[in-house]
């Protein structure tokens, strides 16, 4: 069987810094946990709408800052949220900051909510993944080139610069979250090195496997070089439960499993983690 790489997730919302900081903290003491995530949005996604949301971005950085191992990335960041390039430099900055941590979660963004309310654009399903697909380009190119020029057919970038670039060489790994076969998952056969599933079921996840594998075909890509991956949210009164969901997909191909926590997180919640959910992989 494949290595398996094992992460957690904290959703930033109805939730306190304290809290956050203390679990990923103890994930980063833990060697089981390879990797950490939050996820992009400005309220809540679940639950009350009312309630505390922490900004992704500012607060990967602060966490990047108070970890030294965990890879961290968002889980994902929506592309209409910022410009391509401004969204560069802040995940070049955060790499720069973890010390070459960072993995470039991006999505094409979805949250009706948060576009309304803040009088954010939100286009058709065919542009959102269009424009995700040059920003994508763009920001490969940023990371990689002193000037970026580019021109299509939602973003222009004129002499653009990126200073510092991010730590990782040739750039941080793209992890690309959606399902949609006809133009996301091309995206992803394009540019990502993980690719991160959510989905009714693990039939849909094979199927949606399969439509990748079509897609790398096309643009000449081997798909053995994209991680797959998935999330589980953890039932802490029933770990056994999260076992049980995940084997499916681990027989299926994925490889980058992530375990999505809610809060308040029970103490020495990861050090059970380790123990009867990834132990039980081992």
């Amino acid at each position: 069987m494949a290595r398996l790489r094992w992460g957690i997730k904290t959703s930033p919302q109805h939730t306190t810094y304290d809290a956050i900081v203390k679990v990923w903290r103890e994930a980063d003491a833990n060697p089981a946990f390879e990797h950490a995530w939050l996820f992009d949005h400005f309220a809540p996604i679940q639950g009350d709408l009312d309630g505390p949301c922490f900004e992704g971005w500012t607060l990967l950085s602060a966490l990047a800052a108070q970890t030294s191992r965990l890879r961290l990335g968002l889980m994902v960041a929506g592309n209409t949220y910022r410009h391509p390039a401004v969204h560069a430099h802040m995940a070049a900055t955060a790499d720069v900051i973890s010390n070459g941590r960072v993995d470039f979660g991006i999505g094409a963004g979805w949250n009706e909510y948060e576009h309304e309310s803040m009088g954010i654009p939100l286009y058709p399903p065919g542009e959102r993944i269009r424009r995700l697909g040059e920003a994508c380009e763009i920001t490969r190119r940023l990371f990689t080139q002193h000037l970026t020029d580019f021109d299509g057919r939602y973003y222009q970038l004129k002499q653009a610069r990126l200073e510092p670039k991010p730590l990782q060489q040739p750039y941080p790994p793209f992890l690309i979250g959606g399902g949609g076969e006809q133009l996301t998952l091309r995206v992803v056969a394009q540019y990502a090195d993980i690719w991160n599933f959510s989905g009714p079921d693990v039939d849909a996840f094979r199927h949606k496997l399969g439509v990748l594998r079509e897609h790398c075909a096309a643009v000449g890509r081997d798909p053995d070089e994209i991680e797959l991956s998935v999330q589980a949210r953890v039932n802490y009164d029933d770990l056994a439960a999260t076992v049980a969901a995940l084997q499916p997909y681990v027989d299926a191909g994925a490889t980058h499993l992530v375990l999505m926590l809610t809060y308040p997180y029970p103490d020495g919640i990861v050090a059970r983690l380790a123990d009867e959910v990834v132990g039980r992989f081992a």
